[in-house]
């Protein structure tokens, strides 16, 4: 497993992180376990979770995921080997301040994130959304605070706008408090222009990694959607169905052209697509269980040419 700088810091990320939004959800925990040991084993240091997940499963009081990631870290005793992050900003207990981003959430928040990962540092907390109700200085005041307690060691941000990030950016630095660091954007081969239009050249020119989610696009780049087949049962079906479109097929069918070509899966190629381009930190990667870990890992050694760069760059091409 390579690594990278998150960002302009000088902490290295694998260049996969694993993503656990499944943990306690589509996957049991004796799963879960098994997944962080083989992700663990071959390099992976990068964990991500958030306080929500997976709140939206009935019975599930949210939380959930990051229980399971501190009962395994305690049982294997590699907290310092682990680049923890997890976020902050969903509805985790009833009441009007009961979810956002102002000094009285983030506050309780990360206590109990704290509580349920089991340790005494997160490594980089990021808000899971913008909250344009609550002012920013008063959002970046409270990040600062926790990294100056050294509850928190560095902070990112996901799901937000070009401008409110650069004014976010701007904040910290004429206030000197603690600077975002990330950005965790939604991005891969279907869905591009969100990121691609004013995110991407924001990211390149002040420094922040890149920690796409959802670069599979909910499963849809392994390939196991088909234009002429009924979609098979998923939990993730509703989500996915947004590519059951000619552009979304178009991408899918360059992708298995190249992998084809390389004697490689779709899903890999989709990976290292994303791994070329030199913004890009760590691509968040979900799964199931150890097989379907194994069938991705190979992407974080991938190298594709410029010729295969070419035919996937112009099959997904972002319509106007």
């Amino acid at each position: 497993m390579d690594y990278r700088p998150l960002g302009r810091t000088g902490l290295k990320v694998s260049v996969l992180c694993l993503g656990t939004m499944q943990w306690g959800w589509t996957a049991t925990e004796e799963d879960a376990f098994a997944v962080m040991d083989a992700f663990f084993h071959r390099g992976g240091n990068f964990l991500d979770t958030a306080d929500v997940y997976s709140r939206w499963v009935e019975g599930n009081p949210g939380g959930v995921s990051e229980q399971i990631i501190g009962r395994w870290m305690k049982a294997r005793r590699n907290r310092r080997q682990v680049v923890l992050a997890t976020k902050v900003r969903g509805r985790m207990w009833d009441g009007p301040n009961g979810e956002g981003l102002s000094r009285h959430h983030i506050m309780r928040a990360v206590e109990d994130s704290l509580r349920r990962l089991d340790t005494d540092v997160i490594d980089l907390y990021q808000i899971h959304a913008d909250d344009p109700s609550t002012p920013m200085e008063e959002t970046l005041r409270a990040l600062d605070d926790l990294v100056r307690q050294g509850k928190v060691l560095y902070i990112g941000c996901s799901n937000i706008v070009a401008w409110r990030l650069m004014k976010a950016l701007g904040i910290s630095e004429r206030l000197g408090l603690a600077r975002y660091v990330s950005l965790q954007p939604h991005y891969n081969l279907v869905h591009r222009l969100e990121f691609e239009s004013e995110l991407k050249p924001l990211c390149e020119s002040e420094g922040l990694g890149v920690i796409p989610y959802s670069p599979l696009a909910a499963g849809f780049l392994t390939g196991k959607y088909r234009p002429d087949a009924p979609p098979l049962p998923s939990a993730r079906l509703g989500g996915v169905k947004r590519y059951f479109n000619e552009h979304g097929w178009r991408v899918l069918a360059a992708v298995e052209r190249v992998a084809a070509e390389r004697g490689a899966r779709p899903a890999q190629v989709a990976l290292a697509w994303l791994l070329s381009q030199p913004v890009i930190t760590a691509p968040i990667i979900g799964v199931n269980n150890v097989a379907q870990l194994h069938e991705l890992l190979p992407a974080a050694t991938m190298r594709l040419t410029a010729e295969e760069m070419a035919i996937l760059d112009e099959a997904s091409r972002p319509q106007p």
